[in-house]
């Protein structure tokens, strides 16, 4: 495998031993349990309930991620001034690295911190681009005072934004994940092609590049052989969890004609609970996505800890939540185990 294209780093290390494992979907699982508001999806649980940030973080490692990512992800200047909460921008990004970080050093994880797609990118307006790295700036310069390893930047679809972050990550002399975000077609909203893409994203200094969120682990394999051809970095995959298809390759377009939430027929963000993947599917995708290649690996929008011990262990390792993995020769109906009583050993055989 090539070397990093920065200065040696811990993440270039691990990257060496062998693929690394990085836990998002931090949005949808605090959402799910009831700590957070879709809509607008800001992380103010940073700031009002920091211990479930704390305890999520502490679940991923448990699980087999090696990475905790502050939770910064919609923490940008813009998303706080569509909720009137600008004021908040600074203590909010501080105190989520300082979670993530206390985690890290904690479990020996690698602390990565994390920009993203601003939601007011104009590729024709020289103000707007001016505007976003500036936001990528206060951000990623908040990161490198915390120590973090290094920057995600990531779900852009413009590959000019997601430059503009490797740029802002860059001149902070921090290595970079950039990820890209795909809807429909495999093409930036510019119309490149993503092998392209990743070239130019290696080309500028990225020392990981790949996709990640909207596609689920269907729609995004069939990419990755290309992409991982096209550079001489690391490459990254981090789906949904959830069960796109050539129909549907995102999942903002999987649609049930029976789900009445808003919008009717098209379950996300809050509906998708019957197309989630499970922790076998997710299995299926790691160990495919490693023999293609794929050296950083994770999941997106709507991964919980399951997924990632199954992801874990699907590269042969034992995370400590492995000492929880299934054990179905002890369940009462369809258990082997002898111990179990015969009666019930019975009754599971007639099922």
């Amino acid at each position: 495998m090539a070397t990093l294209t920065g200065l040696r780093s811990r993440l270039g290390d691990r990257l060496v031993e062998g693929p690394v494992i990085c836990a998002e979907g931090y949005v949808f699982e605090l959402e799910r349990r009831g700590y957070l508001q879709a809509g607008a999806f800001v992380p103010e649980v940073v700031l009002e309930h920091p211990i479930q940030v704390r305890l999520l973080h502490e679940e991923f490692v448990h699980a087999g991620s090696d990475v905790v990512q502050a939770f910064t992800y919609y923490a940008h200047r813009e998303k706080l001034r569509q909720i009137g909460k600008d004021h908040l921008l600074e203590p909010l990004n501080r105190q989520a690295l300082e979670i993530a970080r206390d985690v890290a050093l904690g479990s020996g994880a690698l602390l990565a911190g994390g920009i993203c797609n601003s939601n007011l990118f104009d590729p024709v307006d020289p103000a707007t681009c001016a505007q976003v790295r500036a936001m990528f700036d206060e951000q990623v310069g908040w990161a490198a005072e915390a120590g973090v390893d290094f920057v995600i930047g990531e779900t852009f679809r413009y590959l000019d934004e997601a430059l503009l972050a490797l740029a802002a990550i860059r001149a902070a002399e921090l290595p970079a994940v950039i990820t890209l975000n795909l809807h429909g077609t495999p093409r930036t909203r510019e119309d490149i092609e993503l092998p392209e893409a990743m070239r130019r994203l290696a080309d500028a200094g990225a020392d990981v590049v790949g996709l990640n969120c909207s596609r689920g682990p269907a729609t995004m394999l069939p990419l990755l052989p290309d992409l991982v051809g096209a550079v001489s970095v690391p490459v990254a995959a981090l789906p949904v969890p959830y069960r796109t298809d050539a129909a549907h390759p995102n999942f903002q377009a999987l649609a049930d004609p029976n789900y009445t939430g808003f919008p009717a027929g098209r379950p996300f963000p809050t509906g998708l609970d019957p197309f989630t993947c499970t922790r076998y599917e997710v299995a299926d995708f790691t160990r495919a996505a490693q023999a293609a290649g794929v050296r950083y690996l994770g999941l997106c929008c709507g991964a919980g800890p399951h997924h990632i011990r199954s992801m874990a262990e699907a590269l042969g390792r034992r995370p400590p939540a492995s000492r929880y993995t299934e054990d179905m020769s002890r369940h009462v109906y369809f258990g082997s185990d002898p111990a179990l009583a015969p009666a019930y050993l019975e009754y599971g055989r007639a099922l």
